[in-house]
């Protein structure tokens, strides 16, 4: 090392220890304070004290049936947000971008405006529409001429997914829709004026001209619907009661809450938690790379 570069090796340092020491507290330690809580039986209620155990945490969630369910849950919830929020998003944003609609600017802010809202407000409204005597129920009530008949997909483990996929394209797409609307304005309107030229039609434009020089965005988009997808609490916790409609639309997070928080019988409640966190970041972590591997693939 040059004589100069030791003389600033203190303003380096200065420069570089803040940020430094904030990452390590803030992000580097919990992350390695979970992992080796994982690895132990340690339950504040006994006083603090904890045993090295291993993977029983880890053996003991892979046969738990509720991890399974849970995880299914979450991939339904990944894949409403993958091939429902980006794609539905790019096309809004296409239409608004090629001034296919009139009042562009009020639909524009007509399909953002729920992104804006609390969560916790949205998954009670969304609660409110699909419960038994919710407009929903009212709506299948007129149409059907059954002044019995109910909207019951909330109550059924096979269906209630079904409601929190639309509360969860509700919200979010607005979001991928100005994402992409703003990644469209920086495209030169020439090219598509050239190829309109050359008797381009508009699919073709979409297909050949948009969606390739979007590559990037797209991927971006996906990798924020999926860890977003993996995180996710608020809305569904809020979108179902204590019982059995949680229980069936529970995903990991919640999953990990309850077996954290709330199972007091489990003396490693706490250990078992971070476990499921743990999985968390790694099922996300392979998500990501298996969408980056797609995109390149398909560059």
């Amino acid at each position: 090392m040059k004589k100069r570069d030791l003389q600033a090796l203190p303003a380096y340092i200065a420069l570089v220890a803040p940020a430094l020491i904030i990452y390590l507290f803030i992000i580097a330690y919990p992350i390695f304070y979970s992992v080796w809580l994982s690895f132990t039986d340690f339950n504040p209620n006994r006083g603090g004290s904890w045993n090295f155990v291993g993977l029983l945490q880890y053996r003991t969630m892979f046969t738990d049936p509720n991890f399974w369910h849970a995880l299914k849950n979450n991939l339904i919830v990944v894949g409403v947000s993958v091939f429902g929020q980006i794609p539905i998003g790019f096309i809004l944003a296409y239409l608004l971008f090629r001034k296919m609609v009139k009042w562009g600017r009020f639909f524009q802010i007509v399909v953002f405006l729920p992104h804006f809202l609390s969560t916790i407000v949205i998954g009670i409204l969304w609660k409110r529409m699909f419960q038994a005597d919710g407009p929903v129920s009212r709506m299948i009530q007129i149409f059907s001429g059954d002044p019995m008949a109910q909207f019951e997909m909330m109550l059924y483990r096979e269906t209630v997914m079904i409601p929190i996929g639309f509360a969860l394209i509700w919200i979010y797409t607005g979001l991928y829709m100005i994402i992409f609307l703003a990644n469209l304005q920086k495209i030169n309107e020439n090219l598509i004026e050239a190829a309109k030229i050359d008797g381009a039609a508009e699919s073709q434009i979409f297909f050949r001209i948009i969606v390739p020089m979007l590559a990037g965005t797209i991927l971006v988009s996906t990798i924020l619907a999926i860890a977003g997808s993996l995180r996710g609490f608020d809305l569904i916790f809020s979108i179902t009661t204590q019982g059995l409609q949680r229980s069936n639309a529970m995903v990991l997070p919640i999953f990990m809450y309850q077996s954290a928080f709330q199972d007091y019988t489990n003396s490693m409640r706490f250990a078992y938690g971070a476990a499921i966190s743990n999985i968390i970041v790694v099922i996300s972590l392979i998500l990501i790379a298996f969408s980056r591997f797609i995109g390149r693939k398909t560059e």
